[in-house]
């Protein structure tokens, strides 16, 4: 099977709860030029789970999430090698259709990015050239239910018609989150997605990211440890472009097995 086409990327693909791991990563280096970003990175992703990677800035935690929907591809410098497959499906593979494969593995960056447009189009838009809606009452159908999952229908609900740019920051990052949700992904990867919110607006898209599981992989890049302690089931630890320590959240913090890791949770090396 390939994932040239949408359709069939959609058609194949298991449902998450169905598999263990829904994204594979196995012997992944990444290049910057002459300069090697991540070294021999191997890391399975658990289906229905939140996932935190973490680490001392510039240590390829960020290089990594991008190699997972290949958004690194827009850098002329960056090559990828090694293998990253997506329900059993190599993302890398010539024929692959990227603009599906983003689809399917959404992302949510650090800063709010709406579009310059209503707060209904930019939820709608997606639907709309993915080619998801055959009429207004879809669209309309999914642009609420995506605010709902996101937590942001109740606020909006009576002024889509307003630009998104419009929306506090955290309202923002929430319109952010529906946006990917709209066009039915099963992963979203998230890029420090509170660093530039309040404590208030922080804690409502953590509650919004333990709710999302439920139904989709999340994959999160954050400086913080104490975020990634209350958000994720799974924590990945990197250092200087290598994957020191992978596994449960609670074990990394509290009885980590690499002394790299004791040192960075304890604040010895960041």
């Amino acid at each position: 099977m390939t994932l040239n086409q949408e359709a069939t990327l959609a058609e194949t693909a298991p449902v998450a709860d169905q598999v263990e791991t829904i994204i594979d990563v196995k012997d992944v280096d990444v290049f910057y030029g002459d300069k090697q970003a991540i070294h021999t990175v191997s890391v399975p992703i658990e289906a229905n789970t939140v996932t935190s990677f973490i680490g001392p800035s510039g240590c390829g935690k960020s290089t990594l999430l991008r190699c997972l929907n290949r958004m690194n591809d827009v850098i002329p410098i960056c090559k990828v090698t090694g293998d990253i497959r997506l329900a059993g499906q190599d993302i890398y593979a010539p024929e692959v259709d990227v603009v599906a494969l983003r689809r399917r593995v959404g992302m949510v960056f650090q800063k709010p990015n709406p579009f310059p447009k209503s707060i209904f189009d930019n939820v709608a838009y997606g639907p709309k050239i993915h080619g998801l809606v055959k009429s207004k009452s879809d669209q309309e159908e999914i642009v609420e239910s995506s605010l709902k999952r996101a937590g942001l229908w109740n606020e909006v609900k009576d002024r889509l018609s307003e630009p998104g740019t419009g929306l506090s920051g955290g309202q923002q990052q929430r319109l952010c989150i529906a946006r990917a949700i709209a066009v039915q992904p099963n992963v979203i990867l998230m890029d420090e997605p509170c660093s530039a919110l309040d404590p208030i607006a922080t804690a409502t898209v953590e509650t919004l990211i333990d709710e999302l599981r439920e139904k989709y992989t999340i994959i999160i890049v954050t400086h913080s440890m104490q975020q990634a302690a209350r958000v994720s089931q799974r924590t990945a630890f990197f250092h200087l472009g290598e994957l020191v320590e992978y596994g449960d959240t609670e074990s990394i913090f509290n009885a980590p097995r690499e002394e790299r890791t004791q040192n960075y949770i304890t604040g010895r090396i960041g």
